[in-house]
């Protein structure tokens, strides 16, 4: 199956149906895009079940389901397989997540394997292991933006149906596809970041096991075969870049354990996230036509301020900063411009 999902590689451009301009692979700053073309179902699979579910019931049974083959068969079966030209520049992202070191010099291992070769990007899935607000959630969003390709999120803290991940038996009512099956034929991407956030909080009961799909879709050659449960028919899931995080371990099975390279996320020292705060800043401004009226670098006690909040944290105070800047029609942000801590705030402990 591997070589049969290969259809062709070129350079953004690519034979067979045009993609629309917001499915075009992301340009990743200083390295284009390296896209291939890459079959994630066999259209005769889906003809075969499409022709099997016409044959039966009235044609309210299943609604669901035969919109779903019907789509997929109008999508087609090709998505983009995308990875960096070369090993691209990280510095910038090595300031961004200073408490990241080892799991981007992962990255950037993994990167260099594949340059130069007709392989795709092939990452062995992480598990980002640290307290909240450390950026985990952050890092998988920024590794997307350097691969070239798209995030999805599963937040398994608020999910307790065994089918979030797998799909759920067609049979059964409000039956719909997984995230899986989902970012893979709803997307763009044979190669999307799936990140499946704080998995030691996935609960479990006697009959479903929301990580159970994990056993097979974290190993490279089973996942080749994933089946959804709702649409029944293998989906080549072999290319996802996968990302979990955890604040514990122990609440993870030991053979998904096993499945993943573990990196430990420390809490940032104080100018770690002063750095980070000021990585943000800049970001924010160079994001926008109006961060051309600001100044290039924030003020030491602004600093200050926002180095004691999560990254996420960070650019909610920040956009409220400029906010409150503007309006009193100001060039720099002052501490009086950002919002008051309030107890609901998530707060960086930081290393010594």
């Amino acid at each position: 199956m591997e070589h049969s999902n290969l259809i062709s590689t070129h350079p953004l451009g690519l034979p067979g149906p045009v993609p629309s301009p917001g499915a075009m692979p992301r340009h990743t700053g200083g390295h284009i895009p390296i896209a291939r073309m890459r079959r994630v179902f066999q259209s005769t699979d889906v003809e075969r079940r499409l022709a099997k579910l016409q044959s039966q019931g009235s044609e309210r049974d299943h609604e669901q389901l035969r919109a779903t083959y019907e789509r997929m068969l109008e999508r087609g079966p090709e998505r983009f397989a995308v990875k960096p030209s070369g090993v691209p520049e990280m510095a910038r992202l090595y300031d961004q997540l200073p408490n990241f070191n080892e799991a981007l010099d992962d990255l950037k291992r993994h990167v260099a394997l594949s340059q130069d070769s007709q392989d795709h990007l092939e990452l062995t899935p992480m598990l980002l292991l640290g307290p909240p607000g450390v950026g985990k959630t952050h890092f998988a969003r920024k590794m997307a933006e350097l691969l070239g390709t798209s995030m999805n999120l599963v937040p398994m803290s608020s999910m307790t149906a065994g089918w979030l991940l797998s799909g759920s038996s067609s049979q059964w009512k409000g039956a719909k596809p997984g995230k899986v099956f989902e970012a893979l034929v709803d997307g763009e991407y044979a190669n999307p970041v799936i990140v499946v956030d704080e998995i030691d909080k996935a609960s479990a009961d006697a009959q479903y096991d929301p990580l159970g799909a994990l056993y097979s879709l974290l190993e490279h050659d089973t996942a080749q075969h994933f089946v959804d449960e709702f649409a029944e028919v293998p989906i080549d899931a072999s290319q996802v870049i996968w990302i979990t995080t955890a604040n514990d371990e122990r609440g993870i099975p030991e053979p998904i354990l096993n499945r993943m390279n573990v990196f430990q996320i420390e809490p940032p020292t104080l100018e770690a996230a002063r750095q980070i705060a000021r990585q943000i800043y800049q970001g924010l401004r160079e994001e926008h036509d109006w961060g051309k009226r600001f100044a290039p670098e924030p003020a030491d006690d602004v600093l200050d301020v926002l180095a004691v909040l999560a990254p996420r944290e960070m650019r909610r105070a920040l956009m409220t900063g400029f906010g409150n800047a503007r309006l009193a029609q100001r060039d720099a942000m002052e501490v009086q411009d950002l919002p008051r801590g309030g107890k609901d705030k998530t707060r960086i402990g930081f290393l010594q």
